[in-house]
């Protein structure tokens, strides 16, 4: 028999590529969502059940109606600026909504848990890369909840046995190849991240989009951030759940490239790869965005035997113009795409402070150590 997996927030973006990987793999899928930010058409793997993490009821029954062997917890708001204007909306979803799941999970027996965190628990960096034990220090709402998650799932440990794995993601970024006929990508609203706003720059007549600083330490002056492509994210989570199943402890993980690339660096590839000129304008920096953000995804590699396959920029920026032309909505929005540099888990690029650019090829010399 199958073992059943829980998915809470599947029909999101992250949700649903890990939804896709995990019915790849073999496992019986099942999706919780309540499609607040979620779509509809994306829950194309496993079965679906919609409900709220704030309902305990719905959790019950989601959670009684079959051998729940893990929870894959991807249910979250995401936006660090509307964490700001309205902090509660993000504690009361973000981090006592999780609380309401961690009850239920301890109270059906259901023992593991893989958790989507964020590099913005880090808060502003202190070192590069950043490693799992760089200290936590979150400058926002958004990563403070999520912190606060961390350490819920800590305590539930300690007094239950419940073993979690912390996914610290940097920047998620691409979709699922086209060949996959997923039909499944990046779809936001309001849209926040750097590559998708630079694609519909491009490809709408009159598009421009907004870069935030421009004299930054970095070589071209605007920021730099680290790009890990959705699909590797997604075969990470199953790597990692099949380690506590086979009863190997919790753990937490960065999980990004260790690559950096600069704001400017992707409205260049986004030209070279769709061959559509960018049109740019440029601002001076926002408050609270750091220069340079690259982690370190050593351990992950140590611990799960894992290593991005899709780590080059064009790659990534590709996969997420294939996905794009999928698209129609992007006909009819808002054509001035507000990007720069994006706070940690929202979006930006990098390149490394002091890297030299390289004339060619992948960017492997760029990691940070």
């Amino acid at each position: 028999m199958k073992k059943q997996i829980l998915v809470v927030g599947g029909a999101g973006y992250i949700g649903s590529h890990a939804a896709m990987a995990l019915d790849a793999a073999g496992y019986d899928v099942l999706v919780f969502d309540n499609l607040s930010t979620g779509h509809a058409d994306f829950l194309r793997f496993g079965r679906f059940e919609n409900g709220d993490l704030a309902d305990r009821a719905a959790l019950d029954r989601v959670l009684e109606s079959g051998d729940i062997r893990a929870i894959m917890h991807f249910a979250a708001f995401i936006n660090v600026g509307e964490s700001v204007s309205n902090p509660g909306k993000y504690y009361r979803n973000n981090l006592a909504s999780t609380l309401n799941l961690l009850e239920a999970a301890r109270d059906h027996g259901v023992g593991n848990i893989i958790f989507s965190s964020t590099c913005a628990t880090y808060g502003t960096p202190q070192s590069l890369p950043l490693r799992e034990d760089h200290p936590q220090h979150p400058i926002n709402p958004y990563g403070r909840a999520k912190l606060a998650v961390e350490w819920m799932l800590r305590d539930f440990s300690s007094a239950y046995g419940l073993r979690c794995c912390i996914m610290r993601y940097f920047n998620a970024a691409g979709a699922a190849p086209a060949s996959l006929g997923a039909r499944i990508g990046e779809r936001h609203d309001p849209e926040t991240h750097l590559i998708p706003l630079v694609l519909r720059a491009a490809m709408h007549p009159g598009g421009k989009v907004g870069i935030f600083g421009t004299d930054y330490p970095t070589e071209d002056g605007t920021c730099i951030r680290d790009y890990i492509h959705v699909c590797d994210l997604a075969e990470a989570h199953v790597l990692a759940m099949e380690r506590m199943l086979a009863g190997e402890p919790g753990t937490a993980l960065n999980l990004g490239n260790g690559l950096g690339y600069s704001v400017r660096e992707v409205v260049e590839c986004v030209q070279e790869v769709t061959g559509l000129p960018v049109r740019v304008e440029y601002n001076p920096r926002r408050p609270g965005d750091a220069g340079i953000l690259v982690g370190d995804a050593s351990r992950a590699a140590s611990e799960l035997g894992w290593r991005p396959k899709f780590a080059d920029l064009k790659t990534i920026v590709g996969s997420a113009y294939d996905w794009e032309k999928q698209l129609e909505h992007f006909k009819v929005e808002n054509t001035y795409g507000r990007a720069g540099a994006e706070k940690c888990g929202e979006n930006s690029e990098g390149k490394k402070h002091g890297f030299p650019r390289a004339a060619s090829g992948p960017r492997n010399d760029r990691k940070l150590s």
